[in-house]
């Protein structure tokens, strides 16, 4: 592993931050590494504030977006809510057809069957529509890419708004109205958005031309979170404002479904990551193993026994979730070792049997075992379909692009995308992916890379310490949990490894005369350094352990060496 630190600002920056805000210096470092030097930046960073959200209507397409939705209500005509089978696509679903509902609008809410339809609006669906007397679809989390099929929809009588959060290709649907930040003429402010978020960004707009008040849909804001932190955006700016006030409101849990999920975690609070660990999987878990709209039913029911019902069915998905992706992770890591691939610069791996619906989890797995660009591929109808994952720094949506010569259609993010292509082109493309990557990417970049906040004693993590840094939550892309590095530590003696197959490490650890317990997940393997007698450096998060109302500081360590 690459050890690196953040880069410091002019130091002068920092001294005023420390100035206008009264903290210790360690917390100005922390606060300027985040691009926060100025006491009304901290202030929003801490404090944050739904009244500085961004007005909807700065974004591209929203206000005729609103007028035909309005027109379409005020005529009586329904409308159906399309999302995809993912947490983002679903929590959109659940808060727009809720929210249309509200307004005594005729939904119906379609989720398309990531088997039989794969990713995104699909033919399918726009049939579904045509016999159920559709005109109007409203697209959440996808869309933005698929022209041929809105024109599709449009030879048919059936008019799309589009509100995606995608990479736009060269063309743009023909719809009523598109809203997606990252269009390059749209000037909205904050082009991080979710699909949720989005979403979110138009119930706001119709609350306004409706003359109602805004605090209304504030209601929706626990899966607006949930989606900022399973769809893995920046947790930064108008994001940051969503996700605080989410959180608030599942911790609430006045959702039900929230509250039957809450029950079977057994936790207390959330934090973001727990909801990317806990509720996100759960909620995924219905469209990989039986169909997404099982999650978006759960997600807006009230009727308490319906709820719980629908949590075990859920629940017991997750399990099954669980093992197959267990199964296939081992099956793929197999085939690279027998097919000799493990110096590659990317690792391609297909077997038509595996699970369609786990193997974006496969891919995330392997790119963690061999740190490098992969795709996991199965069989998909007549076509292949793949997941992408990336390594940090390196963008795969891009080395797709340079290899869409044998690629029917992809979409996606930086380090997340899929794809279909014909089973012929296979071999194809897989060589010429690697090539391209092998081609554009720094080799360093296939190192694991550690990024630090800054070095540290023990000394200094103070209950006061450990206050402030509370307070920088919620963590996530952009404003990632505070990192550090102790120098020339040791142990009390104490040292065990804990696991079926001891991967993972607990310890005391002294520096300056202060113990802390850690805990090193996967670290198992260097027990022998611990013990060895000599210093050592460790790399580590601080958490905040609760057992039988006792509340303990741990270390959580990513990584330790010989100290020099």
């Amino acid at each position: 592993m690459r050890w690196k630190c953040i880069n410091t600002p002019e130091s002068q920056k920092i001294d005023q931050l420390q100035k206008a805000i009264g903290v210790d210096r360690p917390i100005a470092e922390l606060l300027a590494k985040r691009n926060i030097t100025t006491f009304d930046e901290a202030k929003l960073f801490f404090r944050p504030n739904l009244d500085e959200l961004h007005d909807p209507f700065l974004m591209k397409g929203m206000q005729e977006a609103c007028e035909h939705i309005i027109c379409h209500i005020k005529q009586n005509k329904p409308i159906m809510v399309f999302g995809d089978y993912d947490v983002d696509g679903t929590t959109s679903v659940a808060l727009m057809s809720s929210y249309l509902k509200q307004l005594d609008a005729e939904v119906l809410s379609y989720i398309p069957d990531r088997y039989e339809e794969g990713y995104g609006i699909s033919y399918k669906g726009i049939d579904y529509a045509r016999e159920n007397n559709i005109e109007l679809i409203i697209a959440l989390d996808c869309g933005i890419k698929a022209i041929d099929k809105v024109k599709y929809a449009k030879d048919l009588g059936i008019e799309f708004i589009i509100c995606d959060h995608h990479r736009p290709g060269d063309q743009i649907p023909d719809a009523l109205a598109v809203l997606d930040p990252k269009q390059e003429d749209c000037h909205y402010p904050y082009d991080e958005l979710c699909g949720c978020g989005v979403g979110f960004k138009l119930i706001t707009a119709l609350q306004s031309k409706l003359g109602l008040p805004e605090r209304e849909v504030y209601k929706y804001l626990d899966l607006v979170a949930t989606a900022v932190g399973s769809d893995i955006v920046p947790i930064t700016g108008e994001n940051r404002i969503l996700a605080y006030f989410g959180l608030k409101l599942i911790n609430s849990r006045k959702r039900p479904a929230f509250k039957a999920i809450l029950e079977q975690t057994k936790k207390r609070e959330l934090t973001i990551t727990d909801v990317v660990f806990m509720i996100g999987p759960r909620i995924n878990a219905a469209g990989r193993m039986k169909h997404g709209l099982l999650a978006t039913q759960l997600l807006c029911e009230k009727s308490k026994d319906k709820v719980d019902q629908l949590a075990k069915d859920i629940e017991l998905f997750n399990t099954d979730r669980k093992d197959t992706d267990k199964s296939i992770t081992s099956e793929a890591l197999e085939l690279i070792k027998e097919n000799k691939e493990e110096n590659r610069f990317t690792t391609v791996v297909y077997q038509p049997h595996w699970h369609k619906g786990v193997i974006g989890i496969v891919a995330s797995r392997l790119t963690e075992t061999y740190y490098r660009p992969t795709l996991v591929f199965t069989k998909s109808g007549d076509k292949l379909a793949a997941s992408a994952r990336s390594v940090k720094g390196f963008d795969v949506y891009d080395a797709l692009q340079d290899s869409s010569e044998f690629i029917d259609q992809f979409g996606g993010h930086k380090y997340a995308a899929g794809l279909t292509l014909d089973e012929q082109n296979f071999e194809k493309f897989k060589e010429k992916f690697e090539e391209v990557v092998k081609k554009t990417i720094d080799p360093k970049l296939l190192v694991p890379e550690l990024i630090f906040d800054s070095e540290i004693s023990f000394r200094a993590i103070t209950p006061k310490f450990i206050r402030i840094l509370k307070q920088l939550a919620p963590f996530g892309p952009g404003n990632m949990k505070p990192t550090f590095v102790t120098r020339n530590v040791n142990t009390t003696g104490f040292v065990k490894c804990l696991g079926e197959e001891g991967l993972h490490l607990k310890s005391n650890l002294v520096n300056d005369g202060i113990v802390f317990t850690s805990i090193g997940f996967n670290l198992g393997p260097k027990k022998n350094l611990m013990e060895s007698g000599n210093k050592f450096d460790i790399i580590y998060t601080i958490e905040e352990n609760e057992w039988n109302g006792n509340t303990t500081v741990q270390l959580n360590l990513k990584d330790l060496k010989k100290s020099n």
